[in-house]
């Protein structure tokens, strides 16, 4: 697990399966303690059994969790504080009423591949349904809310302006290549990906659901090489160029995976 100073109120906690990204956020403060959140979370164990550990030294006092979409890699926060609920957006309680189960079969699967063991199962608990957009109070202050679907059909992206971090989900990755999963949809992601720009121009970080941290100009050039492939996807082109460091055997199974989705309606 890899900890990153963003600023002064925000840690990025990347896991080392995936690149999987959790964000520790801090209202800001003069000295001591303030109120913090979760974002997101790790995907292992050890990683999530280090969390409170590693929140209380750097000062960040943990009061409630927030995962950015239903995916089963971004939900586990309360395997680390399971004293707490789970913030998520409208779109995503929705997707959790209609799917029940749907995330803990998922995690048991990934965990049987990757000959994972946990101590406990994944409980959802008490879910905090939160209106996008929309307003989040964090200490002394306010996080925005902006809805992000398109990689599924649920989802928000967190703007934490007073620290200049964009917390936006399976968006924007320098590691993957835009996925349209099940309940996700083409036209909603260069909805998402039109609407996190102004946001990211706001932001001196941008931390994407997988890969690494990303500065305001790298934020922005993947964002440009994010509509291009769009692009190229709805063209229907079987072997477009994919931007560097994407271009992979993996990252080409995911393209073809996002044509067949198309092909079956995945407008």
């Amino acid at each position: 697990m890899r900890v990153v100073a963003l600023h002064r109120d925000a840690l990025a906690v990347t896991s080392r399966m995936w690149q999987t990204n959790a964000v520790l956020l801090r209202g800001s403060h003069e000295e001591g303690e303030a109120e913090a959140m979760l974002v997101d979370s790790p995907y292992f164990p050890d990683e999530l059994d280090a969390l409170p550990a590693l929140a209380q030294q750097s000062g960040f006092a943990v009061k409630a969790l927030l995962a950015t979409h239903a995916d089963f890699d971004h939900v586990l926060g309360r395997l680390a504080f399971p004293e707490l609920a789970l913030g998520v957006a409208d779109t995503t309680a929705e997707r959790l009423r209609d799917e029940p189960g749907a995330l803990q079969r998922e995690l048991r699967d990934a965990d049987a591949e990757h000959y994972v063991v946990r101590e406990r199962p994944l409980g959802l608990g008490a879910v905090q349904e939160l209106p996008v957009p929309g307003r989040l109070v964090l200490g002394r202050e306010e996080l925005e809310l902006h809805p992000a679907t398109g990689h599924t059909g649920d989802g928000m992206a967190i703007l934490a302006a007073h620290a200049g971090v964009l917390v936006c989900g399976d968006y924007l990755s320098d590691v993957e290549v835009p996925t349209i999963s099940p309940g996700g949809s083409l036209d909603a992601y260069r909805a998402t990906l039109a609407r996190l720009a102004p946001l990211v121009e706001r932001a001196e970080g941008t931390v994407p659901g997988h890969g690494s941290p990303l500065d305001r100009e790298r934020a922005l050039r993947v964002l440009d090489e994010d509509v291009d492939y769009l692009d190229a996807l709805e063209r229907g082109e079987e072997q477009p160029p994919l931007p560097p460091g994407r271009d992979s055997r993996r990252q080409r199974a995911i393209h073809a995976e996002n044509l067949e989705r198309l092909a079956s309606g995945g407008r």
